[in-house]
């Protein structure tokens, strides 16, 4: 049933921001707990306003500076979005053709590269092999040709425009032909055109983070002293820093090394504001430009293509996101888009391989009905899925193998229901465990036997929107006394990693 079928509709501008009788802070709080992150920033748009900011945690654990509305943090993978956006305004200027071959911008290419097409390379459709490969260090300055040698030891993947497979390469391409096109340096163009145009305050590079001024706070047993005399240091706009496991300090990648895919630091306000600037026609201006790079298309064969430059989509009325990691960080935006909703969620901390689409879509839920998933979030860990149930089932199934995880069983209830005269819309559960991992809670309680072994519902919705769900481990774990049991949060995160593989177009 519709879990908000019984409730008053909330309304835009609503002080109450709970969802499933859960406030947003709670939410989040019990997130960085379970996932163990340290220092995390969240930003929401309800355009034209962001009007909650707000930093929990840490954004340097070993410095003792506090998350903030003005932290900088690597935005990660939402870096692509920023190159998407250059290459289209260069496109919007007549100085470039979205079919222009790569060989024409940059002749020294392999041959066999020689026909690809920039919008090729936004789709992440070029075929191109992954740079970030075996020899390649991230934290290292990077020339464009020392790269280019690395790639071009290894062949095309797929023929161009017949696949889709998330490549670094294809922007590592799109950026210097950025730069060849307009006769500046990618990081000159990106700033005149995209962060000095929207007066974005906190975003640049890696290389530009020493320009923000931020009191060293070290030579002060980890206490803020300045502000105390000059006002300039109030509030202060301050870069994030994680740590490992042993305490050290992440490195800072060099931007050369993750130009177009991870080159990007910003607050997660800055990142709101030039998102409002994204949805209309600031950044790009014509609707059937933006179309392009912000909405599904498909393969010559038929099949639709979910994602274009990093973006996700999915069926509900115009939800869009990418998200992802550089080491040491991890980030996320969501944009609902559609004009009855135009909400954004940011979310920005400092842990790697963190995927924040449930608890952005918890946090939309409460600034909205309409963001909602309409089913128990408390309850079930749910996933929007990109693609129909018979695909998901089959990757579902593609990635147990990989991981030499059995399926015990397959239930197409759809089909049953046909077979006994009466229609269903497309509904699926994959059953599937290892012995060695459930057997453990067994020797426990084995009345836990009857929720084993682990199972994934697929089901489509009235709507069209396709979902991957599972009961969330802990609580179900602790209706046996088990919650805290080991192997729990270890399939809680197996699980969460089989919905995301099997319902994204780039996991």
């Amino acid at each position: 049933m519709n879990t908000k079928e019984h409730e008053v509709m909330k309304m835009r501008g609503s002080a109450d921001v709970s969802y499933l009788g859960q406030s947003v802070d709670s939410m989040i709080w019990e997130f960085m707990k379970e996932k163990g992150i340290p220092g995390l920033t969240l930003a929401i748009v309800q355009a034209p306003y962001i009007p909650r900011v707000v930093g929990y945690g840490l954004s340097d654990t070993g410095e003792r500076r506090l998350a903030s509305a003005n932290t900088m943090w690597p935005a990660g993978p939402i870096s692509q979005a920023f190159a998407a956006v250059a290459v289209m305004q260069l496109f919007e200027d007549g100085k470039l053709g979205l079919e222009d071959k790569l060989g024409d911008h940059i002749p020294e290419v392999p041959e066999e590269w020689y026909d690809i097409e920039i919008l090729q390379m936004l789709r992440h459709a070029s075929g191109l092999p992954d740079c970030q490969t075996d020899g390649f260090y991230i934290y290292r300055e990077w020339e464009f040709k020392e790269v280019l040698d690395l790639i071009s030891k290894e062949a095309l993947h797929f023929t161009p425009g017949t696949e889709v497979e998330w490549s670094a390469s294809n922007f590592l391409m799109l950026t210097e032909i950025v730069e060849r096109v307009s006769g500046e340096t990618y990081h000159d163009f990106v700033t005149e055109r995209q962060i000095h145009f929207l007066g974005l305050k906190r975003t640049g590079f890696a290389e530009d983070l020493e320009n923000f001024r931020h009191e060293d706070v070290s030579l002060t047993e980890n206490i803020h002293q300045l502000f105390k005399k000059d006002g300039t240091y109030i509030d202060p706009t301050e870069p994030a820093a994680s740590y490992d496991e042993l305490g050290r300090r992440t490195g800072r990648a060099a931007s050369s090394a993750l130009r177009g895919v991870g080159d990007v630091w910003a607050s997660a306000q800055d990142i709101s504001f030039w998102d409002i600037g994204l949805a209309g026609g600031v950044l790009i201006h014509e609707p059937e430009h933006r179309k392009l790079v912000y909405a599904p298309w498909n393969l010559p064969d038929g099949r639709e293509v979910p994602g274009v430059a990093g973006w996700q989509f999915y069926k509900h009325r115009g939800l869009m996101d990418i998200k992802g990691s550089v080491p040491g960080y991890s980030s996320f935006l969501s944009r609902f888009t559609h004009p009855d909703e135009l909400v954004c969620v940011t979310l920005l901390a400092n842990k790697e391989g963190i995927d924040f689409t449930n608890l952005g879509r918890r946090i939309a839920g409460a600034f909205g009905d309409l963001l909602s998933t309409n089913y128990d979030d408390n309850k079930l860990y749910l996933f929007e899925g990109q693609f129909p149930v018979k695909d998901m089932v089959r990757r579902l199934k593609n990635v147990l193998e990989e991981k030499k995880i059995p399926v015990f069983a397959e239930f197409d209830h759809a089909k049953n229901a046909e077979e006994a005269g009466l229609s269903l819309r497309p509904t699926t559960v994959v059953v599937f465990g290892a012995p060695k991992v459930g057997t453990g809670l067994m020797q426990e309680d084995q009345s836990i036997s009857l929720e084993l072994p682990l199972r994934i519902a697929l089901w489509e919705d009235e709507t069209g929107s396709t979902w991957l769900a599972f009961p969330r481990m802990e609580r179900l774990a602790g209706e046996y006394g088990l919650g805290s049991h080991p192997v729990v949060g270890k399939m809680q995160e197996l699980l969460e990693e089989l919905v995301r593989k099997a319902g994204s177009v780039y996991a």
